[in-house]
This record gives C-alpha cells, structure tokens and sequence, in this order.
C-alpha cells in the first residue's frame, strides 16, 4: 500500500472508529492540503485556517510558558473541531460533532496523527520547500515563518505531495 492511500486509510479508520467524527483534514505546516475524508465542506479552507489556528495556538502556549502546544479543540454551536499537530511538516483537522466526548476524541484523533507522523517521515517532500523550521519558530519574524516568495505560483490552489 502506497503512503497516499495508507495516509487515507487512517482518516476513514478514525471516521468508523469514532462515528461522531464528521471529517478529517491533513495539510502541511504551511496550509496547503495534503488529503481529506470530508463531505460537504472546502477542504483547502479548512486547511489554510487550521495551520493558521495551529500557529497562533503554539505561539500563544509560548508567549504564555505553558510548553508545546499539544491540540487545539474549536467548539461551535453545531460541532466541534480538533487541531492535532503531526510532527513538524503537517497538523490534522478533525470535525466533530457537538456531544461527541473530547477525551475519547483525542485519544482517537492523536492516533491517527502519531501514525500518520510516522508514514510521512517515511517520505520526503517532493514539491514545495518545507517551511517547518521557519514555522515553529514564533520567534522569528513573520515574513520569515512564512517564506511565500520560495513557493511556486499556482493559481488551481496547489497541493502539497509527501
């Protein structure tokens, strides 16, 4: 089984493991999505404003001397959303319903992020610079983190390949 389809494998397992789970989302540290098990939603805005949401909650666990930032939990009055960091280069996203249980969630969900972690360490990035020394850095300047010059213009919205 190819990393794609192993990556894949894992989202949909988290979705039958835990049916309140409504979708997921994997992107690089730097918003661009990698791979979805979502219906109905844009997946590359969830992408973009999870690594968003990501960077301000580990700058923030920072500034404030709480350590490494360990998830992310958004709730909504219809759902919640879990951000998970895996490993440096990519964070999932993870939609679920309102009464789902955030201990049971988490567990699940940082699952599937360590195991996910493990299969993209096991492939290098094929197309985009990795931002993530730059990323995790909230020290360093803002144009700095976020090396928009190095990355190739596509206007489709490009996706980031492991």
């Amino acid at each position: 089984m190819d990393t794609d389809t192993a990556i894949l494998a894992e989202l949909r397992g988290l979705r039958r493991r835990l049916p309140q789970v409504t979708g997921s989302v994997l992107a690089g540290a730097d918003g661009l999505l990698i791979t979805r098990d979502l219906n109905g939603a844009d997946a590359d805005s969830i992408a973009a404003l999870a690594a968003a949401t990501l960077g301000l909650g580990r700058r923030f666990a920072d500034t404030a001397g709480h350590g490494d930032l360990q998830e992310t939990l958004i709730h909504g009055s219809h759902g919640q959303v879990g951000l998970y960091a895996v490993g440096t280069r990519a964070l999932l996203a993870v939609l679920a319903a309102a009464q789902v249980e955030r201990d049971l969630l988490h567990r699940h969900a940082r699952q599937v992020a360590d195991q996910v972690g493990e299969l993209l360490r096991a492939r290098p990035v094929t197309n985009v610079p990795d931002p993530a020394p730059h990323f995790l850095d909230n020290r360093a300047p803002l144009a700095v983190r976020t090396p928009m010059a190095t990355l190739p213009y596509n206007p489709a919205l490009p996706r980031r390949r492991f």
